[in-house]
């Protein structure tokens, strides 16, 4: 029997500038995704590129003096530069300046017009340029682009189209009959409702205002729109050619198409849900299985963008953290359903916390006492003990939870998953101190199986990182001493050799000093702004020209303001005493997201204490809160609750709480209920 095979793609990045760090996300999350796949036994293909045509190059190459394909070369060469710096593993980096692409889409162009697919017309509209996106005017938001809120222009030229209307009711019957064809599932509504049942137009599928496009050689003054170009490279990778059908097309391209799925941004969904599908119809091609729209990361508040001035680049972040250490923060970071965050606060906190002091910390630990009481030599253990089930029963559960999270998308839980290995073996040690086992001889059995224990988690554990962060993984091998690191080898817990020899020690995470580096980060920034400083000057605090103007404080008010603030309850009789001030960095810090309470109920032998299940959407969690004398269980089922998600877990009275919910005052507490109609997982700005 033949391995069967799992095709991925990447949306192509546009080769127009440097690739941020929201851009960078999506080739972490596919590789990871191609990682894990090929664990799972797949025969796996993974394509991803660039997108390399268009009037934006033109004019960005045009600005720089140099011609488009000169331009281009440099700009894709920086991505897949980085591509490579985050050490992922593509089999086929397609640039649509590629020959065999080009002369596929001249014929993919040329059936269409031979099939009556596509006709001449004029167009006149709206354009956005950095988006490659025509808009009627009715979607145009006051002059704006409805998908990146920037200018657009009028535009006026002969065109070609392609009569998307003759296969709308098609599309639309396979998405119904499809429930995974578009995930998230929100997504798949909005594609539905937005555009598909209320009437999809014809599409523009050439240009004539400008040249840098591959040409229509059925008409030279055309140019083939970049999407139709862009697109038709999930096909052009695997040796399409548009004159054969299916049967006749390459052996390679039979076996890996259809696409398994397509990981895009959740901007260009549009796109590759409705357009590509309807192209590959029109090719009497079978349909992509997926298609999953990914979140955005933002910085703050923002989508990350170099014209905001809040752009973090991933290989600038890896020269910090390191590349596994980007992609682990990428992974960990995003949220399935909504979008995640990004600064250097977070990165550098997430990074102390769970890779330096968590999984650092407990190889450095485990492997340091096995040398000191074993002589590096892995120790037999003796049959657990029932103080040893919570740690078995954690592992197993986690490889389970792991499992089923990737095969579903959900990587930042299946992130959390590894982890509770780590946070639940640190506390194992506290908890058996082997320390103290080493001081009595005859317990020495039980240190051995203490070790073992920890020795045999840490490499459950590598081997379920490898798709986040191969290179730790492999370092966290070499260490153990083990080549048993195949996914089969964590369906039992005991795999690891007694009597092997651990390898030589080597710290995996340093520690990162945030003062001296935001220190530096200051040193940096203050001499830029001497050198700029005659040029141009700040505009003041508080006047529209600054956007990071203070907020309005009390005095500023107006009577109407203050009025309106005292009907929230009664001013207090003496001044409050406030906390020291802190940055929007610090408060950023804080992750406040909607949860709805799914099941409630009181921790036994403890008054104040509720046990809640949140649903936060993309996962559930359990918190803990004292708020028991103010609230039966009753109150609070179906209510939506804000919870703290990044707070590090804690035990309290033996049930482990993942977060707080926000409340106020102390004698009663008020639980704060955000408004109902607010989505779940929606962050709290």
């Amino acid at each position: 029997m033949s391995q069967e095979k799992f095709y991925l793609t990447t949306a192509i990045a546009y080769a127009s500038k440097k690739p941020h760090f929201g851009n960078t996300y999506e080739i972490i999350m596919a590789d990871a995704v191609a990682r894990f796949r090929r664990m799972m036994g797949k025969d796996v293909y993974f394509m991803t590129g660039t997108d390399e045509h268009g009037q934006k190059i033109e004019s960005c190459a045009r600005e720089a003096g140099i011609a488009p394909q000169a331009y281009v070369d440099e700009v894709s060469g920086v991505i897949a530069g980085i591509w490579d710096r985050m050490n992922t593993t593509y089999d086929r980096f397609i640039r649509t300046t590629d020959a065999d692409h080009m002369e596929a889409v001249q014929k993919i162009f040329r059936r269409f017009v031979r099939q009556g697919d596509i006709y001449k017309g004029q167009y006149e509209g709206w354009y956005c340029t950095p988006d490659e996106s025509f808009f009627t005017d009715t979607q145009v938001v006051d002059g704006k682009c409805p998908d990146c809120g920037r200018p657009v222009s009028r535009a006026k030229e002969e065109a070609y189209f392609f009569k998307m209307s003759a296969y709308a009711d098609r599309l639309l019957q396979h998405i119904e009959a499809n429930p995974g064809f578009i995930e998230p599932d929100s997504r798949k509504k909005e594609m539905v409702n937005n555009f598909l049942k209320a009437g999809l137009q014809d599409l523009c599928v050439s240009r004539t205002s400008f040249r840098w496009g591959i040409p229509v050689d059925i008409d030279p003054a055309h140019v083939v729109y970049v999407w139709l170009d862009a697109l038709s490279n999930y096909i052009t990778g695997l040796g399409y050619n548009p004159d054969l059908p299916y049967e006749a097309q390459s052996e390679h391209f039979r076996r890996y198409w259809p696409a398994d799925v397509h990981i895009i941004g959740k901007d260009i969904l549009r796109f590759h849900t409705i357009y590509w599908p309807i192209f590959l119809m029109a090719l009497d091609l079978p349909l992509p299985k997926k298609i999953f729209g990914h979140p955005w990361f933002n910085a703050g508040e923002d989508k990350m963008s170099k014209s905001r001035g809040n752009v973090i680049y991933a290989d600038e972040l890896a020269d910090l953290v390191s590349a596994d250490g980007v992609r682990y923060y990428a992974l960990a970071e995003m949220p399935y359903n909504s979008d995640g965050t990004i600064s250097y606060e977070q990165v550098i906190g997430r990074y102390n916390m769970d890779l330096a002091n968590n999984l650092g910390n407990l190889m450095s630990r485990t492997h340091a006492m096995t040398v000191k009481y074993f002589d590096g030599i892995v120790p037999p253990p003796a049959a657990p003990l029932p103080q040893d089930e919570p740690l078995l029963q954690t592992v197993a559960e986690s490889v389970k939870v792991w499992q089923a999270n990737m095969q579903s998308y959900h990587l930042a839980d299946a992130a959390f998953a590894i982890f509770d290995i780590f946070r639940f073996a640190n506390k194992y040690i506290d908890e058996n101190t082997p320390w103290a086992l080493a001081k009595d001889e005859s317990r020495r059995d039980r240190l051995g199986t203490v070790l073992y224990h920890l020795l045999e988690s840490l490499r459950v554990g590598a081997v379920l990182l490898t798709p986040f962060m191969p290179q730790t993984a492999e370092r966290m091998f070499a260490q153990l001493g083990t080549t048993d690191t195949d996914y089969k080898s964590v369906l039992r817990f005991g795999a690891l050799r007694p009597g092997g020899k651990l390898g030589a020690a080597s710290p995996l995470f340093a520690r990162i000093d945030e003062k001296a580096f935001f220190e530096g980060q200051a040193a940096k920034q203050a001499e830029t702004s001497h050198e700029n400083s005659q040029s141009t000057p700040v505009p003041p605090a508080g006047t529209s020209e600054n956007p990071t103007a203070a907020p309005q404080s009390a005095a500023d008010k107006t009577p109407s303001d203050a009025q309106s603030a005292d009907t929230q309850g009664a001013a207090p009789e003496a001044p409050l005493t406030h906390e020291p001030e802190i940055t929007i960095a610090d408060f950023s810090k804080v992750e406040l997201r909607v949860a709805q309470v799914l099941a409630c109920e009181k921790v036994p032998r403890a008054k104040k204490l509720l046990k809640l299940q949140l649903d936060l959407g993309y996962e559930t969690r359990q918190v803990v809160s004292g708020i028991a004398r103010f609230y039966e269980p009753a109150d609070l089922l179906g209510k939506k609750v804000v919870l703290v998600a990044n707070l590090a877990p804690a035990t309290i009275c033996g049930v482990e709480s993942r977060g707080m919910i926000l409340a106020s005052g102390d004698s009663p507490i008020r639980v704060l209920f955000p408004d109902p109609q607010t989505p779940l997982g929606e962050r709290i700005r």
